[in-house]
């Protein structure tokens, strides 16, 4: 949890005042209901599993200077262990970079690819700690949990109503900076999608209480009933308003509620009464700390947070027998067609619940002389067809949203985007200006010192390269140009020539990373991995482009300490 600024002094005087009882809360603080819930069979969370991911998290921490701050090694091998853990489970697993966060760095998003991809439920937790600490409880706690409750639900592999989503973030502890971006990437459709956002901010506090976001909200409801059923009588989390990642979504109209255990904030008499612990005493005395190690954890608060979470997940979306659905989806995108004549994409359907269907194709959407056809017109859901679509001699040109509509037992949709040109078909040209860098800086937009013809690293042609990073300490760098793209071209290539030069010594971790981005799409992500003497040419695809200005990106990130250089030279986008 980020800290708020009014309480700093009072959670430090309440540490000093008083000794913090660290071990789990008596038994009897509340006695458990007779029966808990059966939560439509679901799971019991081994605490004991999701402690051992607390250890490695630690280890993680005491590797790296003790701290798994955003943009340190601890945060980026923090990343690597959930993210090959959730990846051997089945997991679709990618990881977002956040470019303006404080300390750079990528937010890991995993998606159990089971039930319907427009019925979304989301899990999260902040990744990151203080540079003060290893962040075991801040919030190791939630991020563990979550990462348990997800392998659980792969090995079980039930039917699902809902899709389930789980997310882990970068930045949090600067300012909610990377759930805030995650959120701010979605597009209208992709935030309807999402039915609600479960936080999870520490949630083994040692002298800990029973806290829920919006405790009284239809969403919280799952969470509090698990609660109630262990006559926990929980809380409002007035501590945590505002000051987590839930914020993030909540300001962009998506129902949100979590669970939490405390922070700095002290627990009352009538609280201790009810749950245990020691009054007059912070929730957590290690609070941003050095000493928030596996010893500040309650496992008896860490046990009933996962358990309670196992619950919520089976209640929102797990099912007996789910009603049959698929989806719909186009690739690429987006397309360019001259007047007179046609372009194609790929549209695939998926079965996401139950068995697979007949799906029918249609298009609606197209301007006045463009036609949409699909080849086959049917397919059975987990199939896929192609899309043609032509224009004629006199069709209506500029951009238009195609969407294509998926009909069987329920009806789907996905979007594309067309754009119209004059006859002439393709302008080709080569459209990147000063690709070799010997002409100064027009038309690129870099950081000080990027375009450079230092001999420190030579250029593969010429005399000027882009050399981003290098330093040996946290540092980012970008190098961009705004182009336009021609239509009406049959092959669109994006190139350059790539060399990696590193200092590091790591076989497994990528601390320091080049990404590659055309508009708001990731291209490719290099890292010291991939470092190799002389330049390698790399190239792509592009023609999802045609017709449209865009940004080509490159940012360069570097961690704390040994230099990583990414440079680049003979940079071209050829289309013909």
């Amino acid at each position: 949890m980020r800290r708020s600024t009014p309480t700093k002094g009072l959670a430090l005087a309440v540490f000093a005042a008083v000794t913090m009882t660290l071990s789990a809360q008596p038994a009897t603080a509340a006695p458990p209901a007779a029966a808990p819930l059966a939560a439509l069979a679901a799971p019991d969370i081994s605490v004991t599993n999701v402690q051992a991911h607390l250890t490695q998290l630690n280890t993680i921490a005491t590797n790296n200077g003790g701290t798994r701050r955003a943009g340190s090694a601890g945060y980026t091998a923090s990343v690597s262990y959930l993210k090959t853990k959730l990846q051997a489970a089945g997991y679709t697993v990618s990881e977002q970079y956040c470019s303006n966060c404080t300390y750079p760095g990528n937010n890991l998003i995993a998606e159990w690819p089971q039930g319907p991809a427009d019925q979304v439920v989301m899990f999260g937790a902040h990744l990151d700690s203080v540079s003060a600490g290893p962040g075991i409880n801040d919030n190791g706690s939630g991020s563990a949990t979550l990462l348990e409750n997800a392998l659980v639900l792969a090995e079980q592999n039930p039917s699902m109503t809902k899709r389930v989503r789980f997310a882990w973030w970068n930045g949090e502890e600067q300012g909610l900076q990377g759930s805030k971006f995650y959120v701010n990437s979605l597009t209208a459709t992709q935030k309807g999608y999402l039915k609600g956002y479960y936080n999870f901010d520490m949630v083994g506090s040692p002298n800990g209480g029973y806290f829920i976001n919006r405790v009284t909200s239809t969403t919280a409801a799952p969470l509090k009933a698990y609660w109630d059923s262990l006559n926990l009588l929980p809380e409002e989390n007035v501590e945590g308003q505002g000051r987590s990642d839930d914020y993030s979504f909540q300001q962009a109209g998506i129902p949100t509620s979590g669970y939490a255990a405390g922070a700095s904030a002290t627990k009352t008499s009538a609280q201790a009464s009810k749950w245990g612990g020691t009054a007059g005493a912070a929730y957590d005395g290690c609070y941003h700390r050095s000493c928030d190690t596996t010893s500040n954890v309650n496992a008896t608060v860490l046990n009933r947070s996962a358990d309670g979470v196992a619950y919520a997940i089976w209640q929102l979306a797990v099912g007996g027998t789910p009603t049959n659905d698929f989806s719909v989806s186009v690739s690429p995108t987006s397309g360019s067609v001259a007047q007179g004549s046609a372009t194609t994409a790929t549209v695939a359907t998926a079965t996401t619940a139950g068995s697979a269907q007949t799906v029918t194709l249609t298009a609606s959407g197209a301007p006045s002389g463009v036609t949409v056809s699909f080849s086959p017109s049917s397919v059975t859901s987990g199939g896929s067809a192609t899309m043609t679509v032509t224009a004629s001699s006199t069709a209506t040109t500029g951009t238009f949203t195609i969407t294509v509509t998926g009909t069987g037992s329920v009806t789907r949709t996905a979007t594309y985007s067309l754009t119209v040109t004059g006859t002439g078909g393709c302008a080709g040209a080569q459209v990147i200006g000063n690709g070799g860098f010997e002409s100064g800086t027009t038309p690129w937009t870099a950081s000080s010192g990027v375009i450079t013809n230092s001999a420190s690293q030579p250029a593969r042609t010429g005399s000027y390269k882009a050399w981003l990073d290098g330093y040996g300490s946290t540092h980012t760098d970008t190098l961009s140009q705004t182009v336009t793209v021609p239509a009406g071209c049959a092959t669109y290539t994006l190139a350059f020539y790539l060399h990696i030069d590193t200092a590091e010594t790591t076989t497994s971790t990528a601390y320091d990373k080049l990404t590659v981005q055309v508009g708001t799409t990731t291209l490719a992500t290099y890292s010291n991995l991939n470092a190799a003497s002389g330049y390698m040419l790399r190239s792509f695809n592009v023609g999802a482009y045609a017709g449209q200005t865009v940004t080509l990106k490159f940012t360069g990130t570097e961690d704390v300490s040994l230099q990583t250089s990414f440079v680049i030279d003979d940079v071209t986008l050829q289309a013909s």
